[in-house]
């Protein structure tokens, strides 16, 4: 077999799996949207998709015989790492589409890398705070103005809605950099990470509603649907898939599926729940990208 057909064969074998899992969390927003407008709470919004994703994985974990992981510090690191990528931005995404449509919040969450940059100087070593990356940081946050259009002034409950989905990508951003430095070990197994992850998770969040007060609602049929298509392939398949690429192709190509995303979420918002999109959300939408790649591009060598 020649080098390119065994490229041929590998690109075959993940952009298939990749374009799937993109499409999956592209239409994660909708599926948010109909459980909200359901009647169903944030917080509960959450947990079921936890509780779902977490199910899908004790079967995967199961069938595979990976055992849960016995270290205290493990779980210690996956509690937090569950509050900050599961618990708080799921249920900060639920509260925000209460008051922004689907496409906004998917477009927003393409801040996240510019987040988990930040986050990742500061807690890993040996990632500096470069000219580059300094540069596709400002692009990224000149894209987030145009996407918001803050020159057109915005209700309060607008404002709202928009704080919380960047509050979502903060923790993101967070989170991520910290799976990064405290939990993502080599030779772990990324599949019982993420079991735990999202037990702990669903546990955080059965604290918070039963402290909150919040009993369990039992929604019509299309957002009950989109509660168990969420939790059960917008969390735990895609987690599965995700893995599934990274192996394939590798964490940074794997990386880009954020790039494709808020293709999904403006399309699907826009033809299944009718929302409208701006032209300015678009351009915002792509400064967001280009400052990204700037972020990650290397200058060339002279």
């Amino acid at each position: 077999m020649t080098l390119v057909e065994a490229r041929a064969r590998m690109r075959a074998s993940w952009m298939p799996k990749f374009f799937v899992l993109s499409g999956i969390w592209g239409a994660s927003f909708a599926l948010i949207k109909l459980a909200v407008d359901a009647g169903v709470a944030s917080v509960w919004v959450a947990l079921w998709r936890c509780a779902f994703g977490a199910l899908v994985l004790s079967v995967v974990c199961a069938v595979r015989r990976e055992a849960l992981p016995r270290t205290r510090s493990i779980w210690g690191h996956a509690a937090v790492v569950a509050l900050l990528v599961n618990a708080i931005p799921f249920t900060l995404f639920a509260l925000a589409e209460q008051h922004v449509g689907s496409v906004l919040a998917g477009l927003i969450n393409a801040t996240t890398p510019i987040m988990t940059m930040g986050f990742t100087i500061l807690l890993v070593p040996g990632e500096p705070l470069t000219r580059r990356r300094v540069e596709g940081v400002l692009i990224g946050f000149a894209g987030v103005a145009c996407l918001l259009g803050v020159w057109r002034g915005m209700d309060a409950d607008t404002v709202g809605g928009i704080a919380l989905c960047l509050g979502a990508t903060l923790c993101y951003g967070a989170g991520f950099a910290y799976t990064h430095r405290f939990l993502a070990k080599p030779g772990s197994s990324p599949a019982v990470l993420s079991l735990t992850q999202l037990l702990t998770a669903t546990l955080e969040l059965a604290l918070i509603a039963l402290l909150a007060g919040r009993v369990p609602t039992v929604p019509e049929w299309p957002g009950a649907v989109g509660l168990i298509v969420l939790g059960v392939f917008g969390t735990g398949y895609a987690f599965v898939l995700n893995l599934e690429v990274i192996a394939s192709a590798g964490a940074t190509v794997a990386s880009t599926i954020t790039y494709v995303v808020p293709i999904w979420s403006t399309v699907l918002g826009a033809v299944l729940l009718s929302e409208t999109v701006r032209w300015n959300a678009v351009i915002g939408a792509i400064a967001v990208v280009t400052g990204i790649v700037v972020t990650r591009s290397r200058p060339a060598l002279k």
